[in-house]
């Protein structure tokens, strides 16, 4: 065994064996069964078309389901606007915060490979759930007679929660582990994978909104013509063929190793810091404990290098007189190594970008529940045709599917020539640009909707519940300034929270900047629930009644471009004291 683990470790520093030519990974990249593997056989581009695959069906079947929810829950639950917008964002919030139960089982025990197969088969039975829940006449509501329209009864709330929300379980194991199942693919040693690694996550987002385009435009067509049956069935459908896609890659996927609970690590951190809080830290760095060999002592990882910043907690890695006695320096419980401090400290310095990628999210949020319903009260028909207001979503994947090849072919070379960057703009720089456009995006919504209410007080159509005649295509403009920011701001997010987090870390830190899209659509939540109590508490109809037309959305899209502002500032002052992760 000692000689195989030798082989093993020369192989990961990129040795050529001598008889073949070839070379193998020098990441520590292996096969399925654990044995090294080659860089001209395995990985590169040539696994990734059965990545993409699968994620491009897989967000077909959740935007599918996500893109018109709130018309299904309007129309067929006989929910309220409020409730409904309610509803869909705090199911799109969980699906953003179960990723952190798969991001623990991938980088601790199972790898990504193994969570994304398991959780594929708990979405697909979500998926299944949630179409019969559509088709079956007991699991469905009655319809309205006239204007009175039948609550759903408790079980058939029940079954279709169920659905909906084993989906969101389902999610949680493939969102923090396909894009970095990915980016794995690329040898980290390798300068020319590396920048390779950077045009993956372009395309990737790219293949996410192919799925997303034909969700928004042909399965909720068919969702409010063929029936909301066949819409959630053949959804259903492509998560099947996301699953097969991805088991037919196997051969040539690259494996990262597990490398224990990272959860268990950081609280290794904390209680050997506080355990010497009285001991002071030593002024040279080198006396600080790490293993003497090249290799890490956590599995998969490489070494980190010390860095002077939040030093209380390099207590943990301080070799007090006690652990001289005992001889012992392999319980972590009291003596962690540097490389397990500063996986610590890169989760805490990336904490305040995380935090301010959150009100971003608030923004994408509106995508699916008040651009939704502020384009259900606009003219909507072109000749006998009449448009779904969810298939303006379109828009914005048609701007992301335009602006992937336009920044990756075009913004990176020109913006090489001034940086000197690999990928043109550091990832920060990236996020930043989206999160300015993101404002412009909310502008363009209240000035579409002040547009609408003063068309809708001159036609006196104040107090009736119908459209207004102002065509929906005026929503355009923001649907593709969202667009732009997401190339800019979600891509760079992929990129940032896997290039910057710790080797064992990487799906936990996928998971965390998932987290921010969870907290952005509870944070629209709680908003929506604030601004309602509020501005109905003297008896009026408040900013977003039943009747938009006589309410005022647009001061609600303010209130969030507003947010988006204070949030830019922020973000910039985060983004300037941000310290880079250093490999040794």
């Amino acid at each position: 065994m000692g000689t195989q683990e030798n082989i093993r470790l020369l192989l990961e520093d990129g040795y050529s064996q001598e008889h073949t030519g070839e070379q193998f990974t020098g990441d520590g990249s292996t096969d399925l069964k654990g044995n090294p593997v080659l860089k001209s056989k395995t990985g590169n581009w040539r696994a990734c078309p059965f990545i993409l695959g699968t994620e491009c069906c897989e967000r077909l079947a959740y935007y599918g389901i996500a893109t018109n929810l709130v018309t299904y829950l309007t129309t067929k639950m006989h929910q309220g606007n409020a409730a409904a917008a309610r509803n869909v964002t705090t199911w799109s919030g969980t699906c953003y915060l179960t990723p952190l139960i798969g991001a623990v089982l991938a980088d601790a025990y199972w790898g990504r490979y193994w969570t994304i197969a398991v959780f594929s088969m708990i979405y697909v039975i979500g998926m299944a759930t949630l179409t019969l829940s559509a088709s079956v006449t007991a699991f469905m509501p009655a319809e309205c007679v006239g204007s009175v329209c039948p609550s759903a009864t408790p079980a058939q709330y029940g079954v279709f929660f169920l659905g909906l929300y084993l989906i969101a379980l389902g999610t949680g194991g493939i969102k923090p582990c396909v894009s970095s199942f990915g980016a794995d693919q690329f040898d980290d040693t390798d300068p020319n994978e590396r920048v390779k690694k950077g045009s993956f996550f372009n395309w990737f987002y790219f293949s996410i909104n192919i799925g997303a385009f034909v969700s928004s435009t042909v399965i909720v067509w068919m969702q409010e013509n063929a029936g909301w049956g066949i819409g959630f069935g053949i959804p259903a459908i492509f998560m099947g063929i996301a699953i097969a896609s991805f088991f037919s890659g196997t051969p040539l996927y690259r494996f990262q190793k597990p490398g224990g609970s990272p959860l268990t690590r950081v609280c290794q951190v904390l209680v050997a810091s506080f355990r010497k809080w009285t001991l002071d830290v030593p002024l040279d760095n080198s006396q600080l404990y790490e293993t003497p060999d090249k290799h890490s002592a956590i599995e998969g990882s490489r070494k980190l290098e010390h860095t002077e910043e939040l030093t209380c907690l390099d207590k943990a890695a301080v070799v007090s007189e006690a652990d001289m006695k005992i001889g012992d320096f392999s319980n972590p419980w009291r003596l962690c190594t540097v490389t397990q401090v500063e996986e610590l400290k890169i989760l805490i310095r990336m904490l305040p970008v995380l935090a301010t990628g959150i009100i971003f999210s608030s923004v994408y949020a509106q995508m699916s529940t008040m651009f939704v319903e502020q384009g259900t009260v606009m003219d909507r028909t072109i000749g006998s045709f009449t448009i779904p207001a969810a298939s303006l979503s379109t828009f914005d994947v048609i701007s992301v599917i335009l602006w992937v090849p336009i920044y990756d072919r075009i913004l990176v070379p020109i913006a090489r020539k001034f940086t000197g960057k690999e990928r043109g703009f550091s990832e920060l720089q990236r996020m930043g640009i989206g999160l300015f456009i993101s404002i412009l995006s909310m502008v363009a919504a209240a000035l579409v909707e002040i547009k609408r209410l003063q068309l809708a007080k001159e036609l006196d159509l104040v107090d009736k519940k119908v459209e207004v005649p102002l065509n929906i295509f005026w929503q355009v403009p923001q649907y593709f300034l969202v667009g732009a920011a997401e190339v800019f701001t979600f891509v760079g997010q992929l990129e940032f929270f896997y290039d910057q987090s710790p080797d064992a870390m990487r799906s936990l830190c996928s998971a965390l900047s998932l987290l921010t899209n969870s907290l952005g659509n509870y944070l629209s939540s709680l908003i929506l629930t604030i601004v309602t109590a509020v501005t109905t508490s003297g008896g009026g109809p408040g900013w977003i009644p039943d009747n938009l037309n006589n309410g005022h959305l647009d001061y609600f899209f303010w209130l969030i471009a507003g947010l988006s502002f204070l949030n830019f500032v922020v973000y910039v002052f985060c983004a300037l004291k941000y310290k880079q992760k250093k490999a040794a």
